[in-house]
Order: structure tokens, then sequence, then C-alpha cells
């Protein structure tokens, strides 16, 4: 009896050993957690530049879902492509940020880092209007990237469609749509479909989604290969579709309708509000260069907001042309379009316009019709009225309803939502704490971040030792109470 009650404390004894052993594990690693690699993205985008900094554990290549925003930083002043006149600006614009960068980066790890600069519809209307002045813009932006000690990868002018492509990565990247890691530590493919995103920026805006039909005009259709798994991707970037410059386009039709008189009427600003411009802000754009009238472009004309929601609707309608088409569908100026199917997430400029309908209008957002009925609200709503709710707002206070009605105008009867499909859009600034845009998504592509194929199924090997020692020290403390148990009962049937 004596040796049985000893071997159940032997067994026992090694239960708390192991359990021990894996404290020890979970508590005696000296060397801490796994250092970071970094990577900074400028988005040199048309109306303003900002500047992500992302983080990954430097043990980890591949792992889907652990790049995080470490940080980010708006540069002062507009986006570099208003610097066409003085480029060496372009680059002195961008200091503080890159001062910024190198405090958020550890000093070690600067020469590490990569560092990329794309920009976006700004550079690509410069780039059309005068390539000289955008090679020597993006010129002197290189020039103050490259005296800064990190790894310096570039800067270039991104595509509508790379724009486009890297967005909807970013935000399946970041949702774990593609791959993510199991419990056991194995890669797994989670089976679920991609969202479609929708990017609304200062100077073009993006659609861009997973599609099983047939794409019928092949510059809309991107293979993409990630993990092992091929999606066929439909995309397309209109350019001058973008915030700014559909409000410059509208300028240009109401001036023109109103034949350039001295002042002319504005039914998408609010009543109460006025504001004097001069022609060369409306037609310094190769958006607008074709209906530039022969006045002299320093002419001065004051425009007066008469906030008439259906007048506004009927002239933002004007800037699409809905009647010409070559292909099966499509959604406007002719571009061929396939039906827009599953999830969509809409970021940019799209979050910011249904997050003021929100906060400010306090209206909520399901359907085309409420989209529809808060921008009249707001079209209805006096500058002081809008004004008393949204001081901070001011600078762009006197575009809310003309920006929402053209949001309602283009995901309905541009894109082709409807009251089924419509509440399948998310409109969100982040994901998580990461901001969704083209950047992340760049950076990975640039950075091999994303491979061509799915990567073998491996675990740390820290994490299989947990593994090992937890199965270990279940099994043993289970034999051993199990064999407590046995040996009680018999001892208790001996005594009987």
């Amino acid at each position: 009896m004596a040796r049985r009650v000893a071997a159940v404390l032997l067994l026992l004894a090694l239960g708390c050993l192991l359990g021990i052993l894996l404290l020890c594990l979970g508590s005696g690693d000296t060397r801490g957690p796994p250092g970071f690699k970094y990577g900074i993205v400028l988005d040199a985008g048309s109306s303003h530049t900002a500047m992500f900094i992302y983080k990954w554990p430097a043990d980890k290549e591949n792992n889907t879902g652990v790049v995080s925003e470490h940080s980010m930083c708006d540069v002062e002043g507009p986006g570099i492509s208003s610097y066409s006149s003085n480029p060496p600006a372009a680059g002195t614009s961008l200091v503080h940020c890159l001062n910024q960068g190198l405090r958020d980066v550890p000093k070690e790890k600067h020469a590490g880092t990569p560092l990329y600069l794309g920009a976006t519809a700004g550079m690509r209307l410069l780039n059309i209007a005068n390539p000289q002045a955008s090679d020597a813009v993006l010129s002197a932006v290189e020039a103050t990237l490259k005296s800064y000690p990190f790894n310096f990868r570039g800067a270039k002018i991104l595509s509508g469609e790379e724009e486009g492509v890297f967005g909807w990565v970013t935000a399946n990247y970041l949702l774990e749509n593609f791959i993510k890691r199991g419990w056991l530590g194995e890669w797994i493919q989670p089976q679920k479909k991609t969202l479609g995103a929708l990017d609304f920026g200062g100077a073009s805006t993006q659609i861009t989604f997973e599609s099983r039909d047939t794409i019928e005009d092949p510059r809309n259709e991107v293979m993409l290969k990630l993990y092992g798994q091929v999606y066929k991707v439909y995309t397309h970037s209109f350019l001058c579709y973008g915030r700014d410059q559909v409000l410059k386009r509208l300028l240009s039709k109401l001036l023109q309708a109103e034949s350039y008189q001295a002042t002319v009427p504005h039914p998408c600003w609010p009543t109460g509000y006025h504001k004097s411009l001069s022609l060369s802000s409306v037609y310094d754009s190769p958006c607008t260069e074709k209906e530039r009238p022969s006045l002299a472009l320093n002419t001065t004309i004051t425009v007066v907001g008469t906030g008439n929601g259906s007048l506004c609707a009927l002239h933002i309608n004007k800037l699409f042309d809905f009647t010409t088409c070559s292909f099966s569908h499509c959604s406007f100026d002719g571009i061929f379009q396939p039906e827009v199917s599953g999830n969509f997430i809409a970021f940019s400029a799209f979050f910011y316009t249904v997050d003021f309908i929100q906060t400010v209008m306090g209206r909520s957002v399901h359907l085309p019709s409420d989209l529809k009925d808060a921008a009249e609200t707001i079209c209805a709503t006096s500058w002081s009225e809008l004004l008393q709710k949204a001081p901070k707002l001011e600078k762009r206070l006197s575009d809310y309803c003309a920006v929402s009605i053209f949001v309602y105008l283009l995901t309905t009867k541009g894109y082709n939502f409807n009251n089924h499909s419509f509440p399948n859009i998310a409109f969100q600034k982040k994901a998580g704490e990461t901001s969704i845009g083209w950047a992340l998504g760049y950076m990975l592509n640039l950075t091999n971040m994303i491979p061509a194929e799915k990567p073998s199924s491996h675990k740390s090997m820290l994490y299989n030792y947990w593994v090992i020692l937890i199965l270990l020290f279940v099994v043993t403390t289970l034999t051993s109470l199990v064999t407590a148990i046995c040996l009680l009962r018999r001892s208790k049937s001996l005594t009987i």
C-alpha cells in the first residue's frame, strides 16, 4: 500500500513540476518580446499628404494581420501637386512629418525601414497638364526623402487601378479575409468572401470588388494570386470624380449656365453663405479646362447660396453621362461594370460624408432613401444653423450638401447599389486601429509581405514547446487523479 501511495505522490509531483516548468517558460524568457520591423508610406493625395508608419514583429515574415499602424502624421498644407510653381516647397512640406518619423521609429531601425511615397490623382492631373512640373515636384520630394536615414525605395505616381486594388488589398488583409493563423499556429484560409472597396479622394474615386461575372473590358480586370488563391477583381478609377474636382466641375457648370454674370446663385450652398472667387480657381484643372471661358481668369464672380436640394441634384446629375454604353452593363461615362455583389467597405470621403450626416445632422443611413433625405435636409439648412451645429468644420461646411447628393447619385445611379445591396456598404475610416486606404496594400506589395503562394503550415518552436508541455501536464494530472481514485476505492474495499 505504501508503494502505491508513493507512486501517486510521484505522479502528482511530476504534474506539479511540469506546471512550474510552464510558468518558468512563460515568465523566465529574459530576451523579452521580439523586436519590430517598420515601414513608412507617404500617401500624397490631391488635397493633402499623410504619412503612415507601420510595424510588425521582426520574427514573423508573412503572418496575415500582424502588420499594424504604429503612428501617422498629417502633412500641413495642400497636396504636393499644388507646388507645381515652386517644386522645392513640396519637399520642404514633408519635413515636419519625416522628423516625427525619426522619433517614432527607433534609431537603430532607421536604416532598415523602407520608405515609400505614392502620389495619386492630384499628381496624375498635374502630369497630364504639365509633365515637366510633375517631374520637378517628384524630384524635389525624392531629394528630401533621400536626405533622411531611412531605406528610401522610391516615389512614384500610382495609376488609378493601382490605387483601387491596393485599397482593396488593405481592407481585406486587415479583416483577415485572405488567410489567418489558426489556434494551433497553422495557416488557415477562413473561407470568407472578400469585401469590395469604395474609395473617394480629392481628385478621383475608385470601385474595386471580386466578381465571378465576365469582365468585358480587360482594362478593368486584375488577376491576383494571394496565398495560393486566385482572385479575379474588377476595378476602375474615375479621374475628375474626387470630392474637390467634383466641386470645381459643379461651379463651372453653374457659372456657364448663368453666363458668368457678376453674381451667380448656387443651389448646393446654404442660404446665407456667399463667396467671391476668381475664375482661375475654377479653371486651374484639366477637369474643367475644356469649359474655360474666353474671359480673363482674374475675373472675380460672387457666388450666393440658395439652398435648393432638388435643383442641386439636377446640376450634379449632369456631371455624369448615363447615356453612353457599348457593353452589357455600365456604371457611367461608358465604363463597363458588372453587377455589384457581396459586402463593401467605403472609406476616405465616403466615410467623412456619412459620418457628418450621422454625427452632426443626427440622421442614420441604412438605405439610399436615408442618404437622399439627409442630403436634402443639409441643403435646406441655413449657413448660420450649420455653423452652430459644427463650428469646427467651417472650412468644408458649405460643401456637404453637394457632396452628400453626389455620394447618393454615385452609389445608386452610378454604381447601381439598390435597397438590397446598399445596406451591405460599411462606411468606415479604420479596421481596428489601422486606417483603410491604399498605403498599407502598397507597402505589403512592395516589401513582398504578401507572397504569391500560400505559406507552408508551420509553428514557432516556442509555440510547439508550449503545446507539448500543456498536453503532458493535462495527461499527467488526469493519470494521477484516476490512479488516486482507483487506489482509494481499492483501499475502501479492503477495509470493509
